[in-house]
């Protein structure tokens, strides 16, 4: 065999894209390359891309960004005072969800839910009270954060609290060049919940 007649055998670059996207099984193909090239152009970070997810109603294109594009900035504490029977307020204390970390959790650490769901909860109620404190404290993220300390000062409290009061407070972990800053304090919070109508 000639060299000749082995180049006239070897498809060029054109013609081997032609046969890509021609003949059996070219609509699979054409899908396929589709569905890679959206999927790629999903995860950059400028918004204009964001219409392809945005479209993609059967959520067929994955979101593989390991980064926030808007990474969080700031840790949110929630802070509490106990009111006692003879009207005396404890010193503030704080919810402590933040556990030390260990090796194995690289791998496995469902303990990092209640700091994420916090930190979820802390963002839901500041949106909520640009809408008007009424608004705010009527919410269910509010309600929660509310039964969920009912529930901690019951069990780990002294047994004459008759209410409560918590603080939302925001700092910049590691970095101590900024002070923490107290963004939401609620009010007085009975022990006892009326009863439902």
């Amino acid at each position: 065999m000639t060299a000749r007649t082995l180049a006239a055998r070897t498809p060029g670059a054109r013609e081997l894209a032609a046969s890509l996207f021609t003949g059996p099984g070219a609509a699979a193909r054409l899908a396929g390359a589709a569905l890679l090239v959206a999927t790629v152009a999903a995860q950059h970070p400028n918004p204009v891309f964001n219409r392809l997810q945005i479209k993609d109603t059967f959520s067929l294109l994955p979101n593989w960004r390991f980064f926030a594009p808007s990474p969080a900035m700031h840790d949110y504490h929630f802070l509490y005072r106990t009111l006692n029977a003879s009207d005396e307020t404890s010193p503030w204390q704080t919810v402590d969800v933040i556990a030390g970390r260990k090796l194995r959790q690289v791998a496995w650490f469902p303990g990092r839910r209640p700091e994420k769901a916090i930190f979820d909860v802390c963002s839901e109620i500041l949106q909520l009270m640009d809408k008007g404190f009424n608004n705010g404290v009527q919410s269910p993220p509010y309600r929660l954060m509310a039964a969920h300390l009912r529930s901690l000062i019951s069990a780990e409290g002294p047994a004459d609290v008759k209410g409560f009061q918590f603080a939302l407070a925001r700092d910049t972990g590691f970095d101590a060049t900024e002070e923490p800053s107290m963004i939401f304090m609620s009010p007085y919070t009975p022990m006892q919940t009326e009863a439902a109508p």
